[in-house]
């Protein structure tokens, strides 16, 4: 899409009444910032909340969390937005360098920024699932409960984003006692830490766009999306279809509360190509679902999420990170 109606439809998420927005410096490499500062620009800054991620370009220092690296990425997205702070700064990764050698360098540095009120508040990435032991991989599918645990204790952060859609193994209804295999969403309510999930529409797999035969380029993030996954998800989605109506944008709609039904207590991140998929997806809000169509809606994807984990196009433990 142009700049022009990039902006266009960030002016109309705000009219619509969206607050919270969510960038990266790696997303264009710095153009999504310069495209929401062109929109900042335009509306109270007090009305929204920024957020932003860093970490995963780390440039020509040694780790992206060394404190040269994190004054430089908050201030070059300062710039970029035009903005004196980011309402959340995120970390993209657990990567702090062997033994954890730029883990308190970090701290030190968050802290300050927090301090000086560049930053309100830290944020962390997390997968759908805390499996157990203590893995230290920067592989977000990989993040052990006990790793997690420790660096959330070291960090503070009040905010945890995560993948999660309807092919997402669903969120225990209560915190759990056990750290073992827990649910993101469990693990934040224990530690009271609020989330934010993106991904709800599985990069538009959901809205059932995505025909047999749609083909992604090699440099698509998309490209893992397979011909047998789409088979499958074309078949899944019909009962959806034929319950309530079968655009993608109605489909969308379906997912999206399907979502804020799963995790109440989360904003739910969804990206948009054009200022009218932004009004679709806003006017999908203004019809709720009913019990039984969520009971109905509800069936129809653990259906889909066990069909396609019989055909090895899914992992059952952390399907939003493969879509």
């Amino acid at each position: 899409m142009d700049d022009d109606s990039a902006v266009d439809a960030l002016l109309r998420s705000c009219a619509e009444g969206a607050t919270v927005f969510d960038t990266s410096d790696v997303y264009g490499l710095g153009h999504s910032q310069r495209l929401l500062g062109r929109m900042l620009a335009q509306v109270p800054r007090e009305n929204v909340r920024i957020t932003c991620t860093v970490g995963a370009f780390k440039g020509t220092g040694v780790n992206a969390y060394s404190s040269l690296n994190l004054h430089g990425q908050v201030e070059q997205s300062l710039e970029n937005l035009g903005v004196k702070w980011l309402d959340v700064l995120t970390l993209h990764h657990t990567d702090f360098g062997p033994r954890d050698q730029y883990l308190q360098e970090a701290r030190e540095t968050l802290e300050a920024l927090r301090d000086l009120g560049i930053v309100k508040a830290l944020g962390m990435r997390a997968p759908n699932r805390l499996g157990a032991g203590t893995a230290t991989s920067d592989d977000h599918n990989q993040v052990g409960a006990a790793r997690f645990a420790f660096l959330v204790q070291q960090l503070g952060p009040k905010v945890i984003t995560t993948p999660f859609n309807a092919l997402s193994q669903p969120p225990e209804s209560e915190a759990t006692d056990s750290e073992e295999d827990e649910d993101i969403f469990s693990f934040a309510r224990r530690h009271g830490v609020a989330t934010m999930i993106y991904k709800p529409l599985g990069q538009g797999l959901l809205t059932g766009k995505y025909l047999p035969g749609t083909a992604f380029g090699s440099g698509d993030v998309r490209s893992r999306i397979t011909a047998p996954m789409l088979d499958a998800v074309q078949r899944g989605l019909q009962p959806l279809r034929d319950r309530f109506e079968s655009t993608p944008q109605d489909l969308a709609r379906v997912a999206l509360h399907y979502c804020l039904k799963r995790c109440p207590d989360s904003i739910v991140l969804t990206g948009f190509t054009s200022s009218q998929q932004v009004a679709a997806n806003y006017q999908g809000f203004t019809t709720e679902l009913s019990e039984p169509d969520y009971e109905f809606v509800g069936a129809a994807y653990a259906a889909l999420r066990a069909e396609l984990v019989e055909l090895g196009q899914l992992r059952s433990r952390d399907a939003a990170s493969v879509t």
